[in-house]
């Protein structure tokens, strides 16, 4: 079995339609994909929908999170997306995103960057506006030339010239709102220093502690040598590993099912889910 269990689609700051995204999953020989959007659900149907015969969906979200002054992203997986609770979090972030953008687009604007908020919104579309928008105008602009170069402390980066903060999550707190509604949680890419200050591994213990159930290791933002010492924390903490493309379409250079995660981590991340199944596709046959 090939898995991927960190994907984004239009809902989010991706590029594939939540549809597209499934269909291009089942060509890229996948059997199980996660859409993971940040802090949104709104992709799901749409996937669901379209989900080819062969393909299992994962439903999910991707959690903005903040601890001790440092982001991190906290992926959720097989809650219940009904949950009152964890749905007015996740509201309550999504809200806080237009005003933030907007903020970082004055600082651009000051910054001598000619950018415009009518850029931005037409690249986020319907998605939720967040700064992989605002990256991939700067990247139009010829201000950087990849949407990864704008996450630098001289753009985007967390406390970077443009930054600017928005409603984040308590980890936590997220752990437990994740938990009440049945789902399970993985840290997103803990150790990956080029998008600015991570979280220390006294952190991650604490976060195992409180019931977190595994983290991202084999990602495109960590080399071998930090692959290696996260499944050694891993083991020492006694979480899960994963393995993930975090494919965001064209937005990346990262591929559907580049990294992936072993069938029995999934085996126990499913055993262990009780607000949401995986979904089995029955929409059609699978691409050629």
């Amino acid at each position: 079995m090939r898995i991927d269990l960190h994907t984004h689609s239009t809902a989010s700051d991706g590029t594939d339609t939540p549809a597209e995204l499934v269909l291009n999953a089942a060509a890229a020989g996948l059997d199980v994909v996660a859409l993971t959007d940040h802090d949104t659900v709104r992709g799901h149907a749409g996937a669901i929908a379209a989900l080819p015969e062969g393909l299992t969906l994962v439903t999910g979200a991707e959690l903005s999170c903040r601890i001790d002054g440092v982001g991190l992203h906290m992926l959720a997986y097989l809650f219940d997306p009904d949950e009152p609770e964890l749905a007015r979090e996740r509201e309550l972030v999504r809200d806080d995103r237009v005003p933030r953008a907007r903020t970082m687009v004055g600082k651009l604007q000051a910054l001598g960057v000619p950018i415009e908020w009518e850029q931005v919104a037409r690249i986020a579309g319907d998605g939720s506006v967040g700064r992989p928008h605002i990256a991939t105008a700067l990247v139009e602009l010829g201000v950087v030339e990849t949407v990864s170069d704008a996450f630098t402390p001289e753009w985007l980066a967390d406390g970077g010239r443009a930054y600017a903060e928005k409603h984040e999550l308590d980890p936590f707190e997220a752990i437990r709102l994740v938990k009440a509604a049945g789902g399970v949680t993985v840290f997103a890419h803990p150790a990956a220093v080029k998008r600015g200050e991570v979280v220390p591994e006294s952190s991650i213990a604490r976060l195992a502690a409180a019931g977190l159930d595994g983290i991202e290791v084999d990602h495109m933002d960590h080399d071998e040598p930090t692959r290696a010492r996260l499944r050694g924390l891993a083991r020492d903490l006694g979480l899960l590993t994963t393995g993930s493309s975090d494919y965001h379409g064209s937005r990346k250079t990262v591929g559907l099912g580049e990294y992936t995660t072993d069938p029995e981590i999934y085996g126990e991340i499913t055993r262990r889910a009780t607000g949401a199944f995986p979904v089995p596709g029955a929409g059609g046959p699978r691409p050629a």
